[in-house]
C-alpha cells in the first residue's frame, strides 16, 4: 500500500425506520457531504485503487457517493467494519493485502482512533495532532502516504466543513 485514505460516514439520519443503527441512512447533507469529499480527493490526484466499506446502509452509501469521481475503484463490502476498532480495521487492509491506494469508508471511534495513532507514528506537528484530537465529524477524510519509509507521514486532515460542505457532528 502507498497511500491511505480514512473516511468516517457522511451524516445519517438519527433513527432507522427499522429501528436498528446498521440501517440507518444518510441524511441529504451527507450524501452532498460525501460527494464533495470525492470531488476533494480527486482534485488532489488521489485516486483510490481499492475502497475498503463498513457494510452498514450509510457507510455504503457514503461509498457510492464518493466512488463517482473513482469509477474504476473496486469495492468492498466489510461487515467486520461496522463499528471496527482500531487493530479490526489494520485487519482488514493486511487481510487484503492492497497495492496503491486504499480508502476505508467506517465509523467512529475506530476510524478516529486509528488516523490519531497513525498521525502520532507519522510524526505530526502538535498543530496536526490538536487538530484531528479536537474533533472527528461526519465525512471527514484524512490521508497518509508511505514513502518507502516503514512509518506513514500524514498529508491531508479534511474536514467537510472547510471544503464547501454542510459539515456535521
Amino acid at each position: 500500500m502507498d497511500r491511505l485514505i480514512l473516511m468516517r460516514h457522511g451524516k445519517a439520519e438519527r433513527h432507522a425506520q427499522s429501528g436498528g443503527d446498521f440501517e440507518r441512512a444518510l441524511a441529504d447533507s451527507g450524501r452532498a457531504d460525501a460527494a464533495v469529499m470525492g470531488r476533494v480527493l480527486a482534485g488532489l490526484g488521489y485516486t483510490p485503487d481499492l475502497m475498503l466499506v463498513s457494510s452498514a446502509r450509510r457507510t455504503r452509501q457514503t461509498a457510492d457517493e464518493v466512488a463517482a469521481s473513482f469509477p474504476q475503484a473496486r469495492l468492498e463490502h466489510l461487515r467486520d467494519l461496522y463499528h471496527a476498532d482500531p487493530e479490526e480495521i489494520a485487519q482488514a487492509i493486511e487481510d487484503h493485502d492492497p497495492d496503491g491506494t486504499v480508502m476505508i469508508v467506517g465509523h467512529n471511534p475506530g476510524m478516529h482512533e486509528l488516523a490519531l495513532r497513525l498521525a502520532v507514528q507519522a510524526g505530526a506537528t502538535p498543530i496536526q495532532i490538536n487538530k484531528l484530537r479536537g474533533r472527528f465529524p461526519t465525512s471527514t477524510v484524512v490521508t497518509f502516504v508511505w514513502r518507502g519509509e516503514s512509518a506513514p507521514v500524514l498529508e491531508h486532515i479534511l474536514f467537510v466543513s472547510e471544503n464547501g460542505g454542510a459539515g456535521g457532528e
